[in-house]
């Protein structure tokens, strides 16, 4: 399997691995067999795997260019990358019930809601970030399709979670909740800590991008 056929064949079951899951009738019955750690282990594993399938596919995809890549493509990634990577140094770990991968939820102060008083969806804006900064210099049809792919699913996945929750809740204690984050202060949990580690995690990229996508790019940033 190679090609486009492949290429079809990942975009496939990265889609699977990200519906089905969360289907009403399929998470409880994994979660009460695998536990809910093994659960999140399993999951984890399982996206990893689709969006290393994913992105490897798309540059074994037959090449088929539809713009020029932009004069300091590299540090134009790099600007988009930078946000991206300080948003989720500010929500990883972090309670959130207004989206998805909050953790200790029920722990969650509204009235210091952190980032999610900019945004609820911070995890997902990360994505959006770095999809549109990676659209922009690859120029493909492959990877337009990949990063455009990823974009969507951001502005999806937020526009689905904040409709299933004013389903789950209703339209006034929705509208009620929201209007109490926004009124909320402005503080942002950006401690020496998640600066070093968003910090970390862009450089670690950087240099690993070879390994993760198949294209150095350190050497970029040198010259």
């Amino acid at each position: 399997m190679t090609g486009w056929t492949e290429y079809a064949a990942a975009w496939g079951f990265f889609l699977a691995t990200h519906a089905l899951p969360s289907r009403a009738a399929i998470r409880p019955r994994l979660v009460a067999a695998l536990g809910t750690r093994g659960y999140t282990l399993a999951y984890s594993a399982l996206s990893l795997t689709a969006l290393a399938w994913l992105i490897g596919a798309a540059g074994r995809a037959p090449r088929l260019p539809l713009w020029p890549q932009p004069a300091g493509a590299a540090w134009l990634v790099l600007a988009a990358t930078i946000p991206a990577a300080l948003l989720l140094a500010v929500s990883i770990a972090r309670p959130n019930p207004f989206s998805f991968g909050g953790a200790r939820n029920h722990l969650f102060d509204p009235d210091r809601p952190g980032i999610v008083r900019l945004t609820r969806h911070p995890v997902l804006l990360a994505l959006l970030l770095w999809a549109i900064g990676h659209l922009a210099v690859n120029g493909d049809l492959a990877h337009a399709l990949l990063f455009g792919g990823f974009a969507g699913f951001a502005l999806l996945g937020m526009r689905m979670l904040d409709r299933r929750a004013l389903r789950r809740k209703g339209a006034e204690e929705w509208r009620a909740e929201i209007a109490r984050l926004r009124a909320a202060p402005l503080r942002l949990p950006l401690g020496w800590t998640r600066l070093l580690s968003a910090a970390a995690g862009l450089l670690a990229v950087i240099l690993l991008h070879r390994w993760l996508a198949g294209v150095s790019i350190w050497r970029n940033f040198l010259g």
